[in-house]
């Protein structure tokens, strides 16, 4: 059975999205695409339902339902306040225009979040072609050693000729947005972002 738990309290937040969500996600230690919605909520102080399913007991609850709340049969599912919505990434850029927060001021800074969610989405992409592959021994070590380090180089490049980055720590620069989210998330599941981000050190210039 997946187990469900109240994880926060419900705030301001809360109110001005509408409710407290139900995520309908993996149990995944952290990982995937939609990890990066239970990301916003905690960092928002969003009380959330987090319902999580085992690898093993999904694919029934894909078939019925998730298929009930999306006929995709995608994770993650957000229920909230009669609605159903779906996609990880329209999920936090909705949130994101209702709190007023987390994409950017001004539309050359939401523009250039949008550059770096999009490019962590084509990654990941990718990532998971090669780490989920039949033949995982040999495909996601080429997967390292080509695409993760043509993007690990790609993204450090953007990052370090934008004027927005330039501006602070974060993609738009001291304006902590969902691309910050995504692209640690990537970064995360490829694990570059363990025993003190070692990984990050292989970025080639």
């Amino acid at each position: 059975m997946p187990t469900t738990t109240r994880c926060g309290t419900p705030s301001a937040a809360n109110s001005t999205l509408g409710g407290v969500p139900t995520i309908h996600y993996l149990d995944f230690a952290s990982r995937g695409r939609g990890q990066v919605v239970r990301l916003l909520c905690e960092d928002a102080g969003i009380a959330y339902d987090d319902v999580r399913y085992s690898f093993d007991e999904y694919p029934a609850y894909k078939e019925s339902k998730i298929a009930q709340l999306n006929p995709l049969g995608n994770v993650p599912v957000v229920e909230l306040g009669g609605r159903v919505l779906t996609q990880s990434y329209p999920i936090v850029r909705h949130w994101a225009r209702v709190l007023g927060r987390y994409e950017g001021e001004g539309e050359e800074e939401r523009y250039w979040v949008d550059v770096i969610c999009d490019a962590c989405a084509d990654w990941r992409t990718l990532f998971v072609q090669a780490f989920f592959s039949p033949s995982k021994d040999t495909a996601y070590p080429e997967h390292q050693r080509t695409t993760q380090q043509h993007y690990l180089t790609a993204i450090d490049k953007l990052l370090s000729s934008s004027p927005i980055s330039a501006k602070g720590p974060y993609v738009a620069g001291t304006t902590f947005t969902y691309a910050d989210m995504v692209l640690y998330q990537v970064l995360h599941d490829e694990g570059l972002t363990q025993d003190g981000r070692k990984g990050l050190g292989g970025i080639r210039g």
